[in-house]
């Protein structure tokens, strides 16, 4: 499943991020990294998550390539 196809206040675990270096490393650097956990605050238009009780906003695009499953 998707990062895009969830609803708000659903908790997931990352569990895959299908993208290049450059978009790893974007995501490690907001705390987003396989096997972490989230909170989904947002998902209209921009995704917002918090992860480890940080908030974090990613566009859509990145939000597609990021695989979870529900918790």
């Amino acid at each position: 499943m998707r990062l895009t196809q969830l609803k708000p206040n659903e908790r997931v675990r990352i569990v895959a991020i299908e993208g290049g270096h450059g978009l790893r490393q974007k995501l490690y650097l907001r705390g987003i990294s396989e096997g972490c956990d989230a909170r989904i605050v947002s998902c209209f238009g921009p995704v917002t998550i918090e992860v480890n009780r940080n908030v974090v906003t990613i566009g859509r695009g990145m939000a597609q390539k990021i695989r979870v499953v529900r918790r």
